[in-house]
């Protein structure tokens, strides 16, 4: 793949890479993706933004000036109705610190225990960002819908994956393997929109 274009993926966590991937090789999109820890003096972006596309792009942004080279990265989240649109961005740190899974979810279940079927619907929000050396800068986004159930389901997943039941199916995302997950995620499908704009980078 050495006359595919360089990107740079705003992530250190190989997992992610090795995700994006798969979602780019299955749109036919061929680029050589790196991650930003081939680039060891490079800082980490603070997420300052209030959205999840700023945040993207902060990050994106940050990577495409330092390096001179096409940077990608996302920002995502659960957003809850009844709760205006939060955790949002700050679901990763809903309960306080950072990455408190366990405390993140039975804070979030505490907050809706009065909260009847009807109105738990939810849905998970991914921004994905691309932006150029040159300036170029684009978002795109995709989400899942679904409902909170009361207590968790399921091995799987990470976060909020065991309370979140997408519509239309029977298992919540953690009772799914990860490539059934993968297929309907709003990760995945806000990279697979941004797949045609890396598509043009040729």
């Amino acid at each position: 793949m050495s006359d595919a274009p360089r990107v740079v993926l705003a992530t250190r966590n190989k997992h992610k890479i090795d995700e994006l991937r798969a979602i780019l090789a299955a749109t036919g999109v061929e680029v050589e993706l790196l991650g930003v820890a081939e680039f060891p003096d490079l800082p980490d972006v603070a997420e300052t933004g209030v959205t999840f596309a700023e945040n993207a792009l902060l990050k994106a942004v940050d990577v495409a000036s330092r390096t001179g080279l096409p940077a990608i990265a996302d920002d995502s989240g659960l957003c809850v109705d009844v709760l205006g649109g939060a955790p949002g961005i700050f679901s990763a740190r809903w309960a306080g610190k950072h990455g408190e899974d366990r405390a993140n979810l039975e804070l979030l279940l505490a907050q809706l225990a009065d909260i009847a079927d009807e109105h738990r619907q939810a849905h998970f929000a991914c921004a994905a960002a691309l932006a150029l050396p040159d300036g170029t800068r684009v978002v795109r986004e995709g989400r899942i819908d679904g409902t909170l159930l009361h207590a968790p389901r399921g091995a799987n997943g990470f976060g909020y994956d065991p309370i979140f039941l997408p519509d239309g199916y029977e298992r919540t995302t953690a009772e799914m393997p990860a490539d059934e997950k993968n297929a309907i995620s709003h990760r995945t499908r806000a990279f697979q929109a941004l797949a045609q704009d890396l598509a043009a980078l040729r």
